[in-house]
């Protein structure tokens, strides 16, 4: 009976060295829909795995897209650039909009405002 305790703890110590994210903030995040009553452990698990390789993927992606102006670092503009420029995270550009200063943004409205006084 021992060995079968000691063989879950072991595999429950490996899974939890499998990933990096809190659990428990994955859990909080999942509880908030409304559509969400009960959470599966193994769903858990693995919607905390997969949260981490998207995350791993979105980065090494930006990393390798990165303006090379520092060696090893990964800054929010070349998230913002693999948004923008990629098929597959296209979806994150509301998430990750590129940074504008306010001069270029007030200008760009301006501009708006005067096309749309043309008509």
């Amino acid at each position: 009976m021992s060995q079968t305790n000691s063989g879950k703890d072991s595999q429950a110590s490996e899974t939890k060295k499998a990933i990096s994210l809190p659990i428990s903030r994955v859990r909080l995040i999942m509880k908030s829909s409304p559509d969400v009553s009960s959470i599966n452990q193994d769903a858990l698990f693995l919607t905390t795995k997969a949260t981490e390789l998207f995350v791993q993927h979105l980065a090494l992606t930006s990393f390798n897209n990165r303006s090379q102006t520092e060696a090893n670092s990964l800054d929010y503009s070349d998230l913002a650039k693999t948004a923008e420029e990629s098929d597959t995270f296209h979806f994150l550009t509301d998430i990750l909009p590129k940074k504008i200063l306010a001069q270029d943004y007030l200008k760009s409205l301006e501009e708006i405002q005067d096309e749309d006084s043309d008509f």
